[in-house]
């Protein structure tokens, strides 16, 4: 792929020169490659491991002007994905998308961004001084989740807004939902707009046919991937991939290293290089069987009274075009209960952790890691549950999915007016200081500048009412909330 060698790990391999050199330190960090650490983290790091986290030295390079093996390990990277440059992010993919807005996007641009954008979206425009104009997914009623971006509201949305600098979005959704991002791009470029993508849970794509393409091979001027999400590198390793033309590459790389720390985690950066190995060399092979294994549990659950997982066929309709079937929703509501109850009984009764849970399915990733034994014990605990667990009647909520409130200044203005305390059910009509959201899957349902609405505070209490967790809120609980003054 571009003529570069997929063969090696260029950062692991540093460090491990590195380590055996029997070089006595004297230097960060403060355990010295393992002498002092504590019993428990030996246990967690493993002594190779401490002995090879050190970072700064001469022959290890350094993230911020990379020229040796990070250098090598970016450009690999960058090829093995069909990217013209590729940056390694050690703060997550949160991270790398506030570096791709930081790039893109200048204060007082206005930027195109659906409504079931990431909450790392919100801070980046917080962090860029950006104007958001928000679009509607589509909403499927029945599975209760935003699925992705119609190309005709895309369409609309440029003729609106020829003033765009860009559309920021996500794809696929955590759910599995791809858009499609080759039109999208289509129309964003003949209007001189950029297509940046979070593609958080999209690192696996280019591996197989059978799922998707990623945002990159799709025409995106830029993609930001969760490496650690769904292949082997470690939490909060992620990359950025970059096509040039559009883009201006010296932007991206100041606005990656003013977001990431002068001192990276050699570990997470080591993992990103190996995780690219691995791909280049079983990529096609684990992930296919990946695919295999959620396909046939997919078709294993709709055999189990009660329980069905949507797939291929909701695909087709505007906003969601393709579907990449290793991610398995799996709905509970024909067995009577909430996805957070069949969560709950799932973990302490069979000892499955799903990925995530909403009102009314619990998600499960079938990764390249999972073999057909994690599968198959996985689809006898759905079938187990569904049997002695089914409780009378189709679980239904009383509140559904609210309209997008309206926006009453931009981000970076309400998150940095005053503010004060009032009671959340008190606050109808007000100017939200606080983003409110259920975490994961991580989609704002009242951004910072937008004015509370009783349909949000109804949709609010009834998640917590299920039992799904507010996060973004000083008040966890959300007895009240800050709005501006």
């Amino acid at each position: 792929m571009n003529g570069k060698s997929q063969e090696n790990a260029p950062i692991a391999e540093a460090m491990r020169a590195y380590a055996g050199d029997g070089a006595l330190a004297f230097h960060t960090p403060g355990h010295k490659q393992g002498l002092g650490a504590h019993a428990l983290l030996r246990e967690l790091v493993t002594e190779q491991g401490l002995r090879e986290e050190v970072s700064l030295m001469e022959e290890l390079d350094d993230l911020h002007a990379p020229t040796m093996c990070i250098k090598e390990a970016q450009e690999l990277a960058a090829a093995l994905y069909g990217a013209d440059a590729a940056w390694f992010m050690v703060n997550g993919t949160t991270g790398a998308i506030h570096a791709m807005l930081m790039a893109a996007l200048r204060p007082g641009d206005v930027v195109l961004l659906p409504r079931n954008a990431h909450r790392s979206m919100i801070g980046g425009l917080v962090l860029v001084g950006a104007h958001p104009v928000f679009l509607q997914p589509e909403i499927d009623e029945e599975l209760g989740i935003a699925m992705g971006l119609p190309v005709e509201t895309v369409e609309r949305a440029i003729a609106e807004h020829p003033e765009a600098r860009a559309l920021a979005m996500v794809s696929p959704t955590y759910y599995g939902v791809a858009s499609d991002l080759r039109r999208i791009a289509e129309l964003l470029h003949a209007h001189g707009m950029l297509l940046l993508v979070d593609e958080a849970h999209g690192a696996h794509l280019r591996f197989s046919e059978a799922i998707p393409p990623q945002a990159l091979d799709a025409g995106a001027d830029m993609a930001a991937q969760s490496t650690h999400k769904l292949l082997g590198s470690m939490t909060q390793s992620s990359l950025l991939l970059v096509r040039g033309g559009r883009v201006d590459m010296e932007r991206v790389r100041s606005a990656a290293s003013l977001l990431q720390t002068t001192s990276p985690n050699q570990l997470l950066l080591a993992s990103l290089d190996i995780a690219r190995l691995q791909m280049a060399e079983q990529g096609d092979e684990l992930v296919g069987r990946s695919v295999r294994l959620a396909e046939e549990l997919r078709e294993a659950i709709h055999g189990i009274e009660g329980l069905d997982s949507f797939g291929r066929e909701r695909m087709g309709t505007p906003g969601a075009f393709a579907m990449d079937v290793t991610k398995v929703a799996v709905s509970v509501r024909g067995i009577g209960m909430s996805g957070v109850e069949a969560e709950q009984l799932l973990r302490h009764e069979y000892k499955v952790q799903c990925e995530l849970a909403d009102a009314y399915q619990v998600l499960f990733i079938l990764s390249y890691a999972d073999t057909r034994r994690e599968m198959e014990y996985l689809r006898d605990a759905l079938a187990d549950m569904a049997e002695k667990h089914r409780k009378p009647g189709y679980f239904a909520l009383r509140c559904g999915m609210p309209e997008i409130p309206p926006l009453r200044m931009p981000p970076r203005e309400a998150f940095f007016s005053d503010s004060r305390k009032m009671l959340f059910a008190d606050s109808v009509g007000r100017i939200s200081a606080e983003q409110v959201m259920f975490y994961p899957p991580g989609i704002p349902v009242i951004c910072p500048g937008e004015c509370i609405t009783q349909e949000c505070l109804e949709y609010v209490r009834g998640m917590q009412a299920l039992g799904l967790k507010v996060v973004g809120p000083q008040d966890a609980g959300l007895e009240w909330i800050r709005v501006l003054c």
